[in-house]
């Protein structure tokens, strides 16, 4: 391998992550829960086009169109990861959406390299306020294709969690933070309603 073989392959984790952040922002610009800056993340796809380019020797525009439109590798579901919390009243932590005022458990997409354990630390930490550790996995859950996050279908870890410190507050995604009774919950986001009831049986049961 040559000198310039190795500082390719240097680079390229870095322009594949820069790739990730840009692409992600462009699809999620204009959502009321997670807006992005349009023209930044343009700015960075272009970047990363061009520096594709040059370490693989290929045309950029040829680069761009190809990172814009396909994915590397095989096409795969979405996977994402979802914390449950509980009071000692048998209460479990929900956000209220801010998108649509619906009741939510915390959780999310996991990001680039990121294992799902993380990824539902991080979605309580971000939506909640609160740090905590993972203390079981309860289920994993499938989401039919196609759905709002895309044509693949996605695949939900369910962690049950318990908080270690921070202090609770709202984010951009949550207008309210509340432990709530389950059975007083009318209003529920996709399949929130069936995760607190999973997750609630595994807590009694442990």
């Amino acid at each position: 391998m040559t000198e310039r073989d190795g500082e390719a392959t240097n680079v390229l984790p870095l322009l594949d992550e820069l790739r990730i952040i840009a692409r992600n922002g462009l699809t999620y610009d204009g959502d009321p829960h997670d807006s992005y800056d349009k023209e930044r993340y343009e700015r960075i796809l272009h970047l990363v086009s061009e520096w594709y380019g040059k370490t693989l020797k290929l045309p950029p525009d040829d680069v761009r169109e190809r990172l814009t439109v396909e994915e590397f590798g095989a096409i795969t579901p979405k996977i994402g990861a979802t914390a449950a919390v509980f009071d000692d009243d048998s209460r479990i932590l929900l956000i209220e959406r801010a998108d649509n005022g619906k009741w939510a458990v915390p959780g999310g997409h996991a990001m680039s390299g990121e294992p799902p354990t993380e990824t539902a630390v991080r979605e309580l930490r971000e939506e909640t306020g609160f740090d905590a550790r993972i203390a079981e996995l309860v289920d994993a859950y499938w989401i039919d294709a196609p759905d709002a996050y895309g044509p693949h279908g996605a695949v939900t870890l369910l962690y049950r969690c318990e908080i270690t410190g921070g202090e609770r507050r709202t984010s951009r995604e949550s207008d309210t933070v509340s432990y709530r009774d389950i059975e007083n919950v009318s209003v529920w986001h996709g399949k929130a309603r069936r995760y607190a009831l999973d997750a609630r049986e595994t807590w009694l049961d442990s």
